[in-house]
């Protein structure tokens, strides 16, 4: 039998994760320096950060505190600067600053549409923007890893605004992956179903939470290790032929 030649090891590798101060992108900075990436912890939070840095270096990897505001693109410039002057070239970046705001379609303000607009689509784009020049640049085989959702390609209820962004997300990373390809770039994105986190696991539990759970497919929601895998998959080497691929973990959720 052939033996694979699948490797995720992501020693020597430099990722920028943004939203990197809780949550998902907490995870995915924690995944990304167990398998060996000296990782740019980016986001606003500047003191979550540092712990989250501290429980990296206790556990043997490397990272390194930025910070990053997605909606001011100064600020991106800056910490994509700051990040290649400490670490060196980019080969990684999870772009994963994100917010979300709940409302009836009626009732959506035009401060509620430009927050979460202005933080899903224009600032994922501008920090992608600034990352994929520095690679083109650099001649970086890189990975760029967009963090979209189920809801860019499934309506979710009361989550209008938050679903236009994520789907924005998901053709700007098709848009990419065909523009950059040529430069051995691969633009990939991940769209999480419901992930209990900190911020909602309190909902989940709640009886408006569990109604929905009923409504899923397997009747549960998932966690954030259950993107560990494709996360790895689409940052290494391993995705070499994966490019412009909008992958749902959700359970099935986009198929009901």
């Amino acid at each position: 039998m052939k033996e694979s030649k699948v490797d995720f090891d992501l020693s020597g590798k430099v990722a920028l994760v943004t939203g990197a101060s809780s949550g998902l992108g907490e995870r995915f900075a924690q995944v990304l320096a167990g398998a060996g990436a000296t990782v740019a912890l980016a986001a606003r939070r500047i003191e979550r950060l540092k712990e989250l840095r501290a429980e990296i270096d206790a556990e043997g990897g490397e990272a390194h505190v930025y910070a990053l505001d997605v909606t001011d693109t100064a600020s991106i410039r800056a910490c994509v600067a700051a990040v290649e002057a400490d670490l060196g070239k980019i080969d990684i970046l999870v772009n994963n600053s994100g917010v979300s705001s709940t409302a009836r379609i009626v009732d959506v303000t035009e401060a509620d549409y430009d927050q979460v607009m202005g933080t899903n689509a224009k600032g994922a784009f501008f920090v992608a923007q600034q990352v994929g020049r520095v690679m083109i640049e650099h001649q970086t085989l890189g990975r760029i890893i967009n963090i979209a959702s189920v809801g860019g390609i499934k309506p979710l209820p009361q989550l209008a605004v938050y679903c236009m962004s994520k789907a924005a997300t998901v053709q700007m990373t098709r848009a990419m992956a065909l523009e950059w390809g040529r430069y051995g770039i691969n633009v990939n994105a991940i769209l999480p179903g419901y992930i209990e986190t900190e911020m909602n696991s309190a909902h989940f539990r709640a009886p408006a939470g569990q109604k929905l759970m009923e409504r899923l497919p397997r009747r549960r929601v998932g966690k954030p290790e259950d993107l560990d895998g494709i996360l790895l998959l689409l940052a290494s080497d391993a995705s070499g032929f994966v490019n412009g691929a909008a992958i749902s973990a959700d359970d099935g959720m986009a198929v009901t």
